[in-house]
């Protein structure tokens, strides 16, 4: 019986290693990630909730809200926004008498005195003289006339040349202020184009 079974064992090995042997599955390997994309427009930073983008993709803007001097009712919000070629201010004043009236971007964000004194001069970083917009040598912060109509309505659109939004260099108008006067602007006379005293004072501030 044992010989027998010593007969057996070496058929059973034989069988044993004739049986076909399943391949070995492969170590599974990470599928790379895909690269992530960046939004394209404003509209798809928005989707994102990227901030940074968003802010990259939109114009600097700033505003400014007109508060009369002593002895005036002038009213109004200005809005300023960075385009090409410089800044442009639009917006609405009122209170005004009917006709032309000097406007500028002065060099102090201050509006505490009564008459305004302490937004100081036009903006000035250059050191240029007075002039018009695009009409030669000119100070930053010069723009041209606003004109009211019978209403003491003026409707302002109109482009600074030399200034920039936001973006904190030397000619930066964040944080200055704006003014409007009583006459209209020679564009001439130094340094303040015998624009008259000042009806209106505001402080610009970025968005």
């Amino acid at each position: 019986m044992r010989h027998a079974r010593l007969l057996l064992l070496p058929a059973a090995l034989l069988l044993a290693a004739c049986q076909p042997q399943a391949p070995a599955e492969p170590d599974p390997v990470d599928a790379p990630a895909a690269p992530a994309e960046a939004p394209a427009s404003v509209e798809d930073a928005a989707a994102t909730g990227n901030a940074d983008m968003m802010r990259e993709a939109v114009s600097a803007r700033a505003s400014a809200t007109l508060q009369a001097t002593e002895g005036n009712s002038v009213a109004g919000t200005l809005e300023f926004t960075s385009v090409d070629g410089g800044v442009r201010v639009t917006g609405q004043v009122t209170g005004l008498q009917g006709g032309e009236h000097g406007f500028h971007v002065h060099e102090n964000g201050d509006c505490s005195a009564p008459d305004a004194s302490s937004a100081g001069g036009h903006f000035n970083p250059a050191s240029t003289a007075h002039g018009r917009v695009g009409q030669g040598e000119h100070h930053a912060g010069d723009s041209d006339n606003i004109s009211a109509n019978a209403q003491g309505v003026a409707t302002v659109d109109t482009l600074l040349q030399g200034v920039t939004l936001g973006d904190g260099s030397g000619t930066d108008i964040v944080g200055k202020g704006v003014i409007v006067h009583a006459d209209p602007d020679d564009y001439t006379t130094q340094p303040t184009g015998n624009a008259g005293g000042r009806l209106a004072c505001g402080v610009i501030a970025a968005q």
